[in-house]
């Protein structure tokens, strides 16, 4: 044990451990006591998590924390299971640490890694699309009702019934703790597992709140799972290529998204020698993996846009014109508001800024977008470009309304500051 660490220290590794354990941890013991037990293996997750913080400020922090946590969680998990006499017979063997595996599930090609399994698992086609993705969000990522909710650009209410339906679902059918039988069945489930671990690194890469701009773990855990897939037989795809290639080229930006004061850092503004080199070229490496054949996904496209990016010089030499036709392309596959936002920012770039509030009529009054800080930030931009200050202020007031990180927040403020001043000036 260490020896008497504060409480903030506490409160700051419980969370810590949270967001990186969490979603494990239910995996972990969601395998051990069968997917029906799904909501038992979250909440005594959540009460280990209480009972650390009850603990390690008067008695230390364990040298292992994450073991520590998982221990307490299952003997929770034992002592209500032991009053059901259906389950009495399997405990001795749970409590030496051994479990039941049904024999359809032992192929060679079954992944290992207990939250791969369970994300094919929670993506079982019984449960409808849209409930498999926020049920292995929640489960298995260690998301919020919120912070799905943001990701799938829902309300939160929609998505905390999508969970509801899709435990009902597991619990009502007695759906199997097991992997398909088939590969052409697992491949059934493939692009739900894909969906995730793309919302996963989108939400790791751009948090909805709280003071860090990037959860850096959430990101590369995303990539993690996306590396198992692209080297397994069973799931190497194009498409999984496509998007560890989207993934990799995206994150080699990380360390350039801030200065050394902290402060965030747009596209523009960074410095691309701090981007990672060696990311980006195993990022290049899966994108040319990804191609050849008929097939084509949004994953194939939006990697060719971070190609783009990752290609180019400097921000000034990017080919807009290209990343246009390439959003052109994405909108054509999978329409989505926030690629028609992320389109009229080329649009701006090569056609100026008239161009680029043009470009985001379409999805200006888009009900997705009403709580979305990027539309009215973006807004108030080319307003400050075109020279209409009043009308940029409003639209980053606006902005600063709705969910956004700490880091975004400042980022906003300091624009409407200089704003604010250069008016007062005048």
């Amino acid at each position: 044990m260490s020896s008497a660490p504060v409480t903030d220290e506490t409160h700051g590794l419980v969370d810590h451990l949270f967001r990186r354990k969490a979603g494990e941890m239910v995996a972990a013991l969601t395998r051990l006591f069968g997917p029906e037990r799904i909501e038992l293996a979250e909440e005594v997750v959540q009460e280990a998590m209480v009972s650390a913080l009850g603990s390690w400020p008067f008695h230390g922090i364990p040298e292992n924390p994450g073991g520590w946590l998982l221990a307490v969680a299952k003997n929770r998990a034992l002592d209500r299971l032991r009053r059901e006499s259906a389950f009495r017979r399997k405990v001795p063997l749970l409590d030496r640490g051994e479990r039941e595996v049904p024999a359809a599930a032992l192929f060679e090609w079954e992944p290992r890694d207990d939250q791969l399994r369970m994300m094919f698992i929670c993506c079982h086609p019984e449960i409808p699309t849209e409930s498999r993705v926020a049920l292995t969000l929640r489960a298995v990522g260690g998301f919020s009702v919120e912070e799905i909710a943001r990701a799938l650009l829902a309300r939160a209410e929609a998505v905390a019934q999508r969970i509801v339906r899709a435990k009902r679902t597991i619990r009502e059918r007695k759906l199997p703790l097991e992997m398909p039988a088939t590969r052409a069945l697992l491949d059934e489930r493939l692009d739900s597992v894909l969906e995730v671990l793309y919302l996963m690194f989108n939400e790791g890469y751009t948090a909805g709140g709280g003071d860090d701009l990037v959860r850096e773990e959430v990101c590369l855990e995303a990539i993690r799972l996306g590396e198992l897939l692209a080297s397994s037989p069973a799931t190497r795809r194009r498409r999984v290529h496509a998007l560890l290639a989207l993934l990799l080229l995206q994150s080699s930006r990380f360390r350039a998204r801030r200065n050394e004061d902290g402060r965030m850092l747009v596209l523009s503004e960074q410095d691309r020698g701090r981007w990672d080199r060696e990311r980006i070229a195993r990022g290049f490496h899966h994108f040319e993996e990804s191609i050849g054949g008929r097939e084509l996904s949004r994953f194939h496209v939006e990697a060719a846009i971070a190609a783009v990016h990752a290609g180019a010089e400097s921000f000034e030499r990017t080919d807009w014109r290209r990343v246009i036709e390439l959003y052109d392309e994405l909108l054509a596959i999978r329409p989505s508001p926030i690629a028609a936002l992320n389109r009229s920012v080329a649009v701006a770039k090569l056609e100026g800024a008239k161009a680029g509030l043009d470009a985001l009529e379409s999805v200006a009054n888009d009900p997705r977008l009403r709580d979305y800080a990027l539309l009215p930030a973006l807004q108030g931009d080319y307003w400050l470009e075109l020279g209409d200050r009043p009308r940029a202020a409003a639209a980053f007031e606006r902005a600063l309304t709705m969910p956004m990180s700490s880091p975004e927040k400042d980022f906003l403020r300091e624009k409407l500051e200089r704003l604010r001043r250069e008016r007062r000036d005048e």
